[in-house]
């Protein structure tokens, strides 16, 4: 669905970026600093090597399914850099659909993800080669290994080839016929249930995801020369991105970014988060902008930056999305950041991104979002779009720019993209009311909803609840089988270092807020709480430390 007269691919619209900009910094990691005209090159020639290894589209849109795919899928499975970046790039100028590969999947996860995908091709870290040479025996398909060289010591695997040798080559672009429904495939985290690859549009995510409409009003582009117009003047910002890019909201953030002309900064240490690399980085590149996961993310800035090591007076905005921020960690963040905006993004793999809320000092508060022109609240039953100021709750819902499906799963495709009054929407399972203000406060997935004699409980409250306790680092909220209540409420919890709290003192902190129905009738104890590497809360193993106590 589209209401503008151009239909976008990513290829064309960051050529025309890079033309415009050519000489600006893109990527800034450590001491390796890259231009557009520079990623752009590198980008252009791992494309290339793609082309020349047979991959690309070999059936187009018109002939397929919402949930088939007729391109090549090649999986980045990489830390941050600007390598990871020009795999993206490179993909898409291929006609290969790039996909996210978390690299802490063990064995029996990573075999399932590229049999799911059906990757031909795979970019990956020597660091990972290991565990890439464990799975290649019963991966017969993927046949293009890209090995990026890095500190680990790891030998070249036999049929891999270097990444900075392909760069260095000097292949001719492929000369190839870019279409807007050339794919970008985001494989969900798999924190509830088995990855599910949601196919995107280039077109769509562009519109919704990677800058194509202006964040604020959410008016779309009209043309490539509208956005390079708006870059004539504009020096350019800086985005400090900390979520690893196996993370969809941190590709977005990166697309976003080059659409826009900023620069992208990543920290000198992408292995693991290091606050105090972070903050460092800050002074040094004079950061305007740092994006976050949640509190897991938020918390060690904060305290970074109480440190005082380094000069962060720069830094004007903090991002989050993908996870949990509370007001309490909010609260500290503006602590530190008198003058900057917090803003509290919602999106998921199978929307992008749909809401906004910004907290300055005086007026910090969750739970409420200014919702896209394009996000509304659909009925229990999917019959029907609920009103402002409706009774009771729905379904957070997205129509207009949404995927296509998920790949080679036409049930669930069916299932989480119906068509209600003739329109076709996104709704991925997370609960929502939409107030008569306009404002959608968002409940919770349902997923991980908790059903306690009769009463749902979503997790997202009690997790704030417990969270405001100065005691807690980390917490999250599950679910155990109750023979009384058929599910009790548990709170897994991290407390600070030095710190010391028992759980009648959390549940009674944590009845402040809470009605005494949703408070936990346990807390387990634990060192830290499991996380994905983007700071997404792990509720099969939260579940697992629950049910074990």
């Amino acid at each position: 669905m589209s209401d503008i007269a151009t239909h976008f691919t990513v290829p064309d619209v960051v050529a025309a970026v890079a033309a415009a900009i050519p000489d600006r910094e893109l990527v800034i990691q450590g001491d390796r600093r890259y231009t557009y005209a520079e990623v752009i090159a590198r980008s252009n020639r791992l494309a290339a090597y793609l082309h020349s290894r047979g991959l690309g589209c070999h059936t187009e849109r018109s002939d397929l399914a919402g949930h088939e795919a007729g391109q090549d899928f090649v999986g980045l499975y990489a830390y941050n850099g600007n390598e990871f970046v020009e795999g993206l790039l490179g993909a898409f100028a291929a006609r290969v659909a790039p996909f996210n590969v978390n690299f802490r999947y063990v064995k029996a996860e990573l075999q399932y993800l590229l049999a799911d995908s059906g990757a031909t091709a795979l970019i990956y870290h020597a660091a990972f080669a290991p565990r890439v040479a464990e799975v290649l025996p019963d991966l017969p398909q993927l046949r293009v290994l890209i090995q990026i060289a890095d500190d680990s010591g790891n030998a070249l695997l036999d049929g891999a080839v270097d990444y900075e040798t392909i760069i260095g080559s000097d292949s001719p672009e492929p000369a190839l016929q870019h279409s807007p429904d050339d794919l970008y495939v985001l494989y969900t985290g798999g924190t509830t249930g088995m990855p599910k690859g949601v196919l995107w549009r280039q077109h769509d995510i562009f519109m919704t995801s990677f800058g194509g409409r202006n964040i604020m009003t959410g008016e779309p582009s009209g043309s490539i020369d509208e956005i390079v117009e708006r870059l004539a003047g504009s020096a350019g910002t800086k985005l400090l991105l900390l979520p690893p890019l196996i993370h969809g909201a941190a590709q977005w953030s990166v697309m976003t970014a080059i659409t826009t002309g900023q620069t992208v900064v990543f920290p000198s240490v992408v292995d693991h988060f290091d606050a105090d690399d972070v903050v460092r980085t800050i002074e040094r590149e004079k950061v305007m902008t740092v994006t976050v996961v949640g509190d897991a993310m938020a918390r060690p800035l904060v305290a970074a930056i109480e440190k005082g090591i380094a000069d962060v007076s720069s830094l004007a905005v903090v991002a989050s999305g993908g996870a949990l921020l509370t007001p309490y960690v909010k609260q500290r963040v503006i602590d530190v950041l008198p003058n900057a905006i917090v803003i509290d993004g919602v999106g998921s793999s199978e929307t992008g991104g749909q809401m906004h809320h910004m907290s300055t000092a005086g007026t910090v508060s969750t739970g409420f979002f200014n919702a896209g022109p394009d996000t509304v609240v659909a009925a229990e039953d999917l019959g029907s779009i609920l009103q402002p100021g409706h009774d009771g709750m729905g379904w957070l819902a997205q129509r207009g720019y949404v995927p296509l499906g998920y790949k080679d799963d036409a049930a669930k495709t069916a299932a989480t993209f119906p068509v209600i009054d003739g329109v076709r929407y996104a709704v991925p399972g997370d609960r929502a009311r939409h107030h008569a203000d306009g404002r959608i406060e968002l409940l919770g997935r349902d997923s991980v909803t908790i059903n306690s004699g009769g009463e749902k409980i979503f997790v997202e409250e009690v997790e704030t609840a417990i969270a405001s306790h100065p005691a807690v680092v980390d917490v999250v909220v599950t679910g155990r089988p109750s023979e009384r209540w058929g599910q009790e409420v548990v709170a897994v919890v991290a407390l600070a270092e030095q710190a010391h709290a028992d759980p009648a003192e959390l549940i009674d902190h944590a009845a402040k807020t809470l009605a005494r129905y949703k408070l936990p009738k346990a807390v387990v104890f634990r060192a830290a709480i499991e996380r994905s590497p983007s700071g997404k809360a792990d509720y099969r193993w939260a579940r697992e430390q629950a049910i074990s106590e």
